[in-house]
């Protein structure tokens, strides 16, 4: 018994110190955003602020080019809601098409679209903004939305994966009781991967949401900015930058995600767990 307990306390320990460890960055940036903005690093090794202020929440929700925080937090709050519906349902009608359907090509068009999981965004990033140049698409979520309504790799090898751990014979009782292939993929799998449709659109918030080289790219107007490009405005080159007020604003932006990863955390688990099984 004593040397289980010592197991446990030393397990639970190195864990928490591991816990700490991890945390500490956003620890930091919490604190730091109740510093004065020309003391953060200044006494940068002191967690506790002194003295303790509000004034860099009051400072940054106010925004910049005449827009508060909030109207950030609304564009980018649209633009996930947009892309996260559109790569979820294409991601998940593409995925069962590999599954469960058989059509010439299968093979080479699955291979292609997993090499397309190795090729850096910067490739490509020319040749669509040219394109997106010449459909007028640019200063709107346009380019990055629309693109999400075609699929992501990522997430159609995750669910892949996910359904082929389904027994077929459900599809053949499904066929038997007068299902077509559209009732199958809605009525029999979908409900059956929602474990990975959850893991999807969680990873498709978060990459969304932080996402900073697509709406620089294609986003000119501060009316229309994201918040991690509002972020980036509090940082200048030629005068003094407001930390304080980007701190504040990043604890800010940090609450969804906080949030979101505590209230589906069993989903992205479980979605990832089982996709790398085959029944």
């Amino acid at each position: 018994m004593r040397i289980k307990s010592v197991k446990w306390w030393t397990y639970h320990i190195l864990v928490g110190g591991f816990a700490v460890l991890m945390l500490y960055p956003v620890i930091w940036l919490l604190m730091s955003s109740f510093k004065e903005s020309n003391a953060i690093f200044v006494t940068a090794k002191s967690l506790i602020p002194d003295p303790f202020i509000l004034d860099n929440f009051a400072e940054g929700w106010k925004g910049i080019g005449g827009n508060s925080f909030g109207v950030f937090i609304k564009n980018t709050a649209v633009l996930v809601i947009v892309t996260l519906i559109g790569q979820v349902i294409s991601s998940s009608l593409i995925a069962f098409g590999f599954a469960r359907l058989e059509f010439k090509g299968k093979a080479l068009w699955f291979g292609l679209m997993m090499v397309t999981l190795m090729l850096p965004y910067e490739v490509v990033m020319v040749p669509q903004y040219i394109i997106f140049s010449k459909l007028g698409w640019l200063n709107s979520i346009k380019p990055i939305a629309i693109p999400a309504y075609f699929g992501h790799p990522f997430f159609i090898f995750l669910l892949v994966q996910f359904i082929r751990t389904i027994p077929r014979e459900l599809d053949e009782a499904a066929t038997i009781d007068g299902c077509n292939t559209f009732n199958i993929f809605y009525k029999i799998i979908l409900p059956l991967i929602k474990p990975a449709l959850a893991t999807a659109a969680i990873f498709s918030f978060y990459w969304t949401w932080d996402s900073l080289l697509g709406p620089v790219l294609y986003l000119n107007s501060p009316a229309k900015y994201t918040v991690s490009m509002a972020l980036n405005m509090f940082l200048s080159n030629e005068t003094v930058s407001n930390w304080g007020a980007m701190f504040a604003m990043s604890v800010v932006t940090l609450v969804p995600v906080f949030v979101i990863f505590f209230i589906f955390q069993r989903y992205v688990v479980e979605g990832i767990s089982t996709s790398g099984l085959k029944g």
